[in-house]
């Protein structure tokens, strides 16, 4: 069993290190991560320059580009062998409802099932507190994997995991979920710069606006591991009658 671990917080965070961690023992480790933070970097891919890759240390490889580039290096040409699996993480923050399309982590997990593979995406809530519990959500990472090693699922699934900043023993399991969405983020943040120059911050995100039950959101909210199983097909099936009308003139 080969475990292919990438990451958007950059290869030296503690989430990635935690997870390495919570998965030794279940197969050949290797990361294969950003230099520095890319979060936010989607399923963007490095096409106008080549792409550079370093190694730190015995197994952990760093990438001056994307966490997608990191999946698709890996798995596509840069080493001799193949992966079984992608587990992505674990993010410094959640990436719940629309979250999941501009997350690097998520990104990364996705990029290995395009390539093939089973995949993970592990992110730990951000609650306003200063401490992280990275060792909780590396717990219930380590749990997932194991099941699917034991009982792989078909089609090959790309899962999304969400954990509350909770020491473990007051985590009260895991939900199956679906995404939830978010209300519009926040304006963005003007400042000037020291030369007087202005410069603007995107603004946080929107706070959980479908949360209802069923909802990651609500989940994570309420002190259980989120799991959910997500798609790359962005088709609205549902809507494909209701355009082919509207094109119509119908």
């Amino acid at each position: 069993m080969r475990i292919l671990i990438s990451n958007d917080d950059g290869y030296r965070a503690k989430g990635i290190q935690a997870l390495h961690q919570a998965l030794e023992g279940l197969g050949e480790l290797t990361i294969v991560a950003p230099d520095r933070n890319r979060s936010g970097a989607s399923n963007s891919l490095t096409l106008d320059v080549p792409v550079r890759v370093g190694k730190a240390e015995p197994g952990t490889f760093f990438v001056l580009g994307t966490p997608t580039d990191c999946v698709h290096l890996a798995i596509s040409g840069l080493f001799d062998v193949d992966y079984d699996l992608v587990v992505s993480g674990i993010n410094d923050g959640e990436n719940l409802g629309d979250d999941t399309l501009y997350s690097g982590t998520v990104a990364a997990a996705m990029e290995g099932r395009f390539l093939g593979k089973a995949a993970v995406a592990v992110s730990l809530q951000h609650d306003g507190t200063r401490e992280r519990h990275f060792a909780t959500a590396g717990h219930f990472a380590r749990l997932i994997v194991e099941r699917l090693i034991a009982a792989p699922i078909q089609p090959t699934p790309i899962l999304s995991v969400n954990v509350p900043n909770l020491p473990l023993d007051q985590i009260k399991g895991m939900r199956v979920t679906r995404l939830g969405n978010r209300h519009r983020s926040e304006k963005v943040i003007r400042a000037t710069d020291p030369r007087g120059r202005t410069v603007y911050w995107i603004g946080p995100s929107g706070a959980g606006q479908d949360a209802g039950e069923e909802t990651d959101f609500h989940a994570v909210a309420n002190g259980y591991v989120s799991v959910t199983p997500l798609s790359v097909d962005l088709t609205r099936h549902s809507e494909i009658g209701t355009v082919r009308g509207w094109l119509a003139g119908q």
